[in-house]
């Protein structure tokens, strides 16, 4: 009885992974086109997951832009022309780094702006407070009045 129950329970586990699996990716057949998609696939942003690469993504999107892409390569289209065909359709986003361009000037040197900026403006503080500071050397008034005062502070009598 108990062997037929664990037998049962096995067979429901292969079932069940068989039904979860997802077929595996075929390689393919020219290896100079796998290599293009590779290379191709490290250069494009994945659209679902935003912070990967479609090479390194699992989502079904990035899924169907590799065999759009490996169609575009077996047509005999060009690198340059298959990015063209993917930023024509989803825009600049897709590319994984994106092109110097007057709309993505703040994207890349707006860092750098800041941080010369806030450079400027602490080296600004750091003067204004220095200039502020001035050395004198103190009246005689002024040392009889610090002298009573350190005195009176230690309980001795002022010098």
């Amino acid at each position: 009885m108990t062997c037929s129950r664990f037998l049962s329970l096995l067979l429901i586990c292969l079932i069940a992974s068989l039904a979860i699996a997802k077929d595996a990716q075929p390689l393919g057949e020219d290896p100079a086109v796998e290599q293009r998609l590779t290379k191709l696939s490290e250069e494009l942003r994945c659209l679902v997951c935003q912070n990967e690469t479609l090479a390194d993504s699992r989502a079904d999107l990035a899924e169907d832009l590799r065999r759009e892409i490996r169609q575009q390569i077996k047509a005999g289209k060009s690198d340059k022309e298959i990015i063209a065909f993917l930023t024509e359709r989803y825009g600049d986003f897709v590319l994984y780094r994106p092109r110097v361009t007057p709309t993505t000037y703040l994207l890349w040197f707006g860092p750098f702006v800041l941080l010369l900026g806030g450079i400027t403006i602490l080296l600004r503080y750091i003067k204004q407070r220095r200039d502020l500071i001035s050395e004198k050397p103190l009246s005689a008034d002024e040392r009889r009045r610090a002298e009573e005062l350190l005195a009176s502070a230690s309980g001795k009598e002022p010098a």
